[in-house]
C-alpha cells in the first residue's frame, strides 16, 4: 500500500468494533481485519426453524450504565428488554441418594417424570435469590436450606461468629467461601454459578474481578453473609441483565452500520500473521503481514474501500498492511503471539502464569414440547460439577427467559440452549458427531427440565464452538492485566483490548475498548490526555 492507514484494528469482535468506531468518528481512516468470516465474535446470532436467536452472548450486565449509554448512542434503546424475573434452578447430587419416593414413582408411571438410573441420584431446586454468585446473604433462609440442608445452613451461619481478617485481601473466591461457610455452600451453591458464568471453578476465580467490593464489604460487615447482603442492598433495583429484541447480534450489526457511515474498511477472513515496527523515528508506522482466505479478491488488500461482496480467488493471499496506529483486539493467545516479538517488555508477558484456554460448545434446540409451556425450571438450570446424570454445565430455557422469543416461537414451540466444557478438563463433546451431540443435548435437556423429550420433538439443532479463550477472571488476573498495560504504555501507537484483559461481559469489554480507542485518537490528533484531579 502506498498510503498508510491511520488505524488498523486487528480483531473484529465487539472490542475491535467499538475501538474502531471511536477512531473513525474523528475522521481517521480505519481498517478492521477479522480472521473469521463474520465480525462480532461471541456476540453472534443464527436462524433456526425461522427464529432469529443468539448463538453466543445473550445478554449484558446493566452495572455502571456504560453498555446502556453505548446502546443509546447507537439508537437501540427502544430494543432493550429485561428477562423473566423467575430466575434459574440448580441441578445437584442428592444430599441423601435413595430409592425413588412413592409420589415420584407414580409420576414416572404416569409419564410425568423421568426415570433415573437405579436411584434418585440428583435433585433440581430453585437457585436462592438473596445471594451474590451463589453466596447466600441469609444462610438459614428456606430456599438456602432446601439446597444445602440444615447441616450446611448451620455451618454457613457460623460465618457470622468468625473473626474477619483485616490485614491483606482474600483472592480465591472458592477458598474464601469454603473457609467462611463450608464445603456445602461452595459445592452446591457457588460452584454451579461460577462454572455457568465463568466456565471456571470458584477456587480459581479472583474475588476482586468477579465480585468487586466484596473484600471491602467483608471487612466492614464483619462476615461474608453480611458482605453479600450489603452488596445486594447497594445494587440498583431491577434486573441485573438486559437483552435486545431480535438478539444481541443486533449490537455488532448496529456498530457495523455506524462504521460504514464513516467509510471504515472491514476485511473478514483475514488473519494477522506478524506485527512489526517500521517507518522512521520522525514518522513511525506499523507493518502487519496478513493472510486472506481464498474466497476473496486479492486486490481488496491493496485498497481502502468499505468491505463488500468480492469475487473468489483461487488461493490464500499474503500482503502487508501499513498503519500509523494499531489496536490489537483479538483473543488473548493470538494477541500475545503478535506482540511477543516487539521487545523485552512483551517477552516477559509470555512467562506469566496465564490460564489454559477453555473450549466451550453451545448447542441450541428448537422443540415441539407443549409441556414446557409451564416453564418447569424457571429460566434455566445451572449444573453442579458432580451431578451424576447430566454432561452439560448449564441450560438456558430461552423461550422462558425472553418474552420476545416466546412470542416469535408461539405456543408449544420452545428453544433451549445447553453449554458444555469446563476449565481444566477436556470438552466432553470433542469426539461427538453432530447427531451424537444432538442426542446428548436432548437427553440432558430432558433430565434438567424434568420433561420427557423424544427425538421426534426436535425441529432444529445447531452446534456452536467457542475455542481458545483466556479467562479474565482467574487468580492473578489483575496483576497480569497490569503487566500488559505497562508494556503497552511503553510502546507508542499501540493499544490492546478485549475480554481477556477487560473482564467477562460487555459491561467490562465496552468501556475498556472505548478507552483504548480514545487514547489512539487523541495520539493521532496530537492531543494530550490529562489525568483528572483526585
Amino acid at each position: 500500500m502506498t498510503t498508510a492507514i491511520d488505524v488498523l484494528v486487528i480483531g473484529g469482535g465487539v472490542a475491535g468494533l467499538v475501538a474502531a468506531r471511536e477512531c473513525a468518528q474523528v475522521g481517521l481512516s480505519v481498517t478492521i481485519i477479522e480472521a473469521t468470516d463474520a465480525v462480532g465474535g461471541p456476540v453472534a446470532g443464527h436462524v433456526l426453524d425461522g427464529l432469529s436467536l443468539d448463538s453466543g452472548s445473550e445478554s449484558f450486565a446493566v452495572r455502571g450504565g456504560t453498555v446502556a449509554a453505548f446502546i443509546e448512542d447507537l439508537g437501540l434503546t427502544d430494543q432493550v428488554v429485561a428477562p423473566n424475573a423467575a430466575g434459574a434452578w440448580l441441578h445437584l447430587p442428592a444430599l441423601h441418594p435413595g430409592s425413588p419416593s412413592r409420589a415420584r414413582a407414580k409420576k414416572i408411571a404416569a409419564g410425568r417424570a423421568l426415570p433415573r438410573p437405579a436411584t434418585d441420584a440428583s435433585v433440581s431446586v430453585p437457585l436462592p435469590k438473596a445471594g451474590v454468585l451463589g453466596i447466600p446473604g441469609s444462610p438459614l433462609a428456606d430456599d438456602v436450606r432446601r439446597v444445602i440442608g440444615w447441616k450446611g445452613s448451620l455451618r454457613a451461619y457460623l460465618d457470622r461468629l468468625m473473626p474477619v481478617l483485616t490485614i491483606g485481601r482474600e483472592h480465591s473466591l472458592g477458598e474464601l467461601v469454603k473457609k467462611r461457610m463450608g464445603a456445602r455452600v461452595l459445592d452446591r451453591l457457588v460452584e454451579p454459578v461460577a462454572s455457568g458464568v465463568y466456565t471456571t471453578s470458584a477456587v480459581d476465580l479472583e474475588i476482586d474481578v468477579v465480585a468487586p467490593g466484596l473484600n471491602r464489604a467483608l471487612t466492614t460487615a464483619g462476615s461474608l453473609s453480611g458482605a453479600v447482603s450489603a452488596l445486594r442492598a447497594g445494587a440498583p433495583a431491577g434486573s441485573n441483565v438486559g437483552g435486545l429484541l431480535g438478539g444481541m447480534a443486533s449490537l455488532p450489526a448496529a456498530i457495523v452500520a455506524a462504521l460504514e457511515h464513516h467509510n471504515v474498511t472491514i476485511l473478514t477472513a483475514t488473519t494477522a500473521e506478524t506485527l512489526a515496527r517500521s517507518g522512521t523515528d520522525d514518522a513511525p508506522t506499523w507493518d502487519v503481514t496478513v493472510t486472506r482466505q481464498a474466497d476473496v479478491d486479492p486486490a481488496d488488500l491493496d485498497s481502502a474501500v468499505p468491505a463488500a461482496a468480492v469475487p473468489a480467488a483461487t488461493a490464500p493471499t499474503t500482503a502487508t498492511l501499513t498503519a500509523r496506529y494499531v489496536i490489537v483486539a483479538t483473543q488473548g493467545a493470538q494477541a500475545l503471539r503478535l506482540v511477543n516479538p516487539l521487545g523485552e517488555q512483551f517477552d516477559a508477558l509470555a512467562e506469566l502464569d496465564w490460564p489454559a484456554p477453555t473450549a466451550v460448545t453451545l448447542t441450541s434446540l428448537v422443540l415441539d414440547a407443549p409441556a414446557l409451556d409451564a416453564h418447569p425450571r424457571g429460566t434455566g438450570v445451572l449444573v453442579a460439577v458432580d451431578a451424576p446424570d447430566v454432561t452439560a454445565k448449564a441450560l438456558t430455557h430461552v423461550t422462558a427467559k425472553w418474552a420476545w422469543v416466546a412470542q416469535a416461537a408461539g405456543p408449544g414451540r420452545h428453544v433451549v440452549r445447553l453449554s458444555y466444557g469446563r476449565a481444566g478438563a477436556p470438552n466432553p463433546t470433542d469426539d461427538l458427531s453432530d447427531d451424537e451431540l444432538q442426542a446428548l443435548a436432548l437427553h440432558d435437556a430432558s433430565v434438567l427440565l424434568g420433561v420427557p423429550l423424544p427425538a421426534s420433538c426436535v425441529r432444529a439443532f445447531a452446534r456452536t464452538e467457542w475455542r481458545d479463550a483466556l479467562s479474565p477472571a482467574t487468580l492473578g488476573a489483575p496483576e497480569r492485566a497490569q503487566r500488559v498495560r505497562e508494556a503497552v504504555a511503553a510502546t507508542p501507537a499501540l493499544e490492546i483490548t478485549g475480554a481477556w484483559l477487560a473482564g467477562t461481559g460487555l459491561a467490562s469489554v465496552i468501556p475498556h475498548a472505548l478507552e483504548a480507542g480514545d487514547r489512539i485518537r487523541h495520539a493521532a490528533l496530537g492531543l494530550t490526555i490529562t489525568a483528572p484531579d483526585l
